[in-house]
């Protein structure tokens, strides 16, 4: 059974990554973070999964995230997300970024873009797009998969 964390948890990339991972045989969603104060239930944050998952939402340190998984999912917005992977990479656990902190190759591009410099510039260009249609003999042996965006792969 792998084991799954999801980083920022409250938002709609996150609910849709539920339902997907809920489907899956072999996979256990162990932990979902939030920066919210309280510990909501996940059915308090996304109604829809009322009786389908019974988790409540967390605020953890990175490190606790990939003590408690195999496979941690970032659902956080660009900067957060690369600044929590940071924390989480040495721990070799398998990671998958939604946001754009991975897609581009780099740092410049990335700032005009973003407006904003890159948290860790030397990964960029190294880590595997996770389109499998170009990339699918790459991605089963990475640790590391910038999950293609909205419209990238249309």
């Amino acid at each position: 059974m792998i084991r799954a964390a999801i980083l920022g948890a409250t938002g709609y990339t996150a609910f849709e990554l539920i339902k997907i991972l809920l489907r899956h045989p072999d996979v256990e969603i162990t932990t979902l973070t939030t920066r919210q104060e309280g510990r909501p239930h996940v059915a308090a944050i996304h109604p829809q999964l009322t009786g389908r998952l019974d988790l409540a939402l967390e605020d953890l340190a990175p490190e606790t995230v990939a003590a408690r998984s195999d496979c941690v999912f970032s659902c956080l917005p660009h900067v957060a997300s690369a600044a929590a992977i940071m924390k989480i990479i040495d721990s070799g656990v398998r990671i998958i970024d939604f946001s754009a902190d991975y897609r581009l190759r780099d740092a410049e591009t990335y700032a005009a873009w973003y407006d904003h410099k890159h948290p860790d510039p030397d990964r960029l260009g190294k880590v595997v797009y996770g389109l499998p249609e170009l990339f699918g003999k790459e991605i089963p042996a990475a640790q590391l998969v910038a999950n293609p965006g909205c419209y990238t792969s249309t």
